[in-house]
């Protein structure tokens, strides 16, 4: 019986940290056996907001090198940039002429990071969901791997499929797959450190608010002995009034692959200048094989290029096909041979 597939990406923009890592990526590589997968580094949605093009093709073979060196297999994955195959953009075209627009602006991130930008909020950003629908139905993908800010956006997606194919397709020969979202719950939702009621971010101008994935032991030493604390001796999961606390358990749990009963009786007793250099301890000895693997990759002349044209060439023969069944149930011709 073939796998179900599997689609998600993360964007190109900064160095990926620890959030990205435990609610995404490491979810990927304990279940990627399970599915046939397809990873994308979405660098059509890095320009949604403002970014640096210095920049960009280098941020993409990082994210791409951190793949791998998170435990990516490409005997069960295939790993590809966004912009390298134009159907993406011209599906989320042919989308956007099927959704309401009023779809769009009730989406809550496109509300909040618009107040952001003000004025100078562009039509990407609006249009950001479409083009993430058109990256999960071109690979006709089962499932999603999804936290709990991107649930909207593929609520709308299944939306996009069932207004698709009600109007294009016959009720017995859909056109477009509906995808079905994949949540982790433990893990889903990394807050940040300079504050636990927010989500750990790359947009946050602060970097003493993240660790990421290729920050040294100094700088991982640094940032947790700054990270928000409280005055309470003893740590406990789950108290609302203690949102860092929290936060920092649980990523001491999630690091040391303990479960949250021996994380809780571990640290009961606890006080913050105990905790911290254990939290640091663990951190450091998580990461230190991923950044010595992304080195190794790094290292090797024109192996990610490689990776990244057979994940082209794989990748781009599934959306083609995608599109061209659309583009046929829409009423446009093919070109004659």
């Amino acid at each position: 019986m073939a796998k179900q597939r599997v689609l998600s990406g993360v964007q190109p923009t900064g160095n990926l940290h620890l959030g990205n890592y435990l609610g995404a990526i490491r979810n990927w590589v304990e279940g990627q056996h399970q599915y046939d997968n397809f990873f994308c580094v979405v660098d059509l949605h890095a320009i949604t907001v403002p970014h640096n093009p210095a920049t960009l093709t280098q941020d993409t073979y990082t994210i791409a090198a951190l793949y791998l060196a998170c435990g990516i297999d490409l005997n069960d994955s295939t790993i590809f940039v966004q912009s390298h195959i134009s159907a993406h953009s011209e599906l989320a075209w042919l989308l956007n002429c099927i959704t309401p627009l009023n779809w769009l602006t009730d989406m809550t991130q496109y509300k909040e990071k618009a107040v952001k930008q003000g004025e100078n909020v562009s039509v990407g950003l609006l249009d950001y969901p479409v083009l993430m629908a058109a990256d999960i139905l071109l690979y006709d993908a089962d499932k999603v791997p999804v936290g709990e800010d991107q649930k909207q956006h593929l609520e709308l997606t299944r939306d996009l499929v069932d207004t698709f194919n009600h109007k294009f397709a016959k009720p017995d020969r859909p056109v477009l797959k509906k995808p079905d979202p994949l949540i982790r719950a433990e893990g889903a939702r990394v807050m940040s450190l300079t504050d636990g009621t927010k989500k750990m971010s790359k947009s946050d101008p602060s970097e003493l608010s993240r660790i990421n994935l290729l920050d040294s032991p100094d700088v991982i030493q640094n940032k947790i002995k700054r990270c928000k604390t409280d005055p309470t001796r003893g740590l406990v999961f789950d108290d609302p009034d203690r949102p860092e606390c929290n936060n920092l358990l649980t990523l001491y749990m999630l690091l040391s692959g303990q479960t949250k009963e021996a994380v809780a009786a571990e640290c009961r007793e606890m006080g913050w200048g105990q905790f911290k250099p254990l939290l640091t301890e663990t951190t450091i000895a998580h990461l230190k094989p991923i950044q010595a693997k992304y080195q190794e990759i790094m290292a090797e002349t024109g192996y990610l290029d490689l990776v990244l044209r057979d994940g082209r060439e794989k990748a781009g023969a599934i959306a083609n096909a995608t599109l061209l069944r659309v583009k046929d149930a829409l009423g446009y011709s093919r070109v004659l041979v």
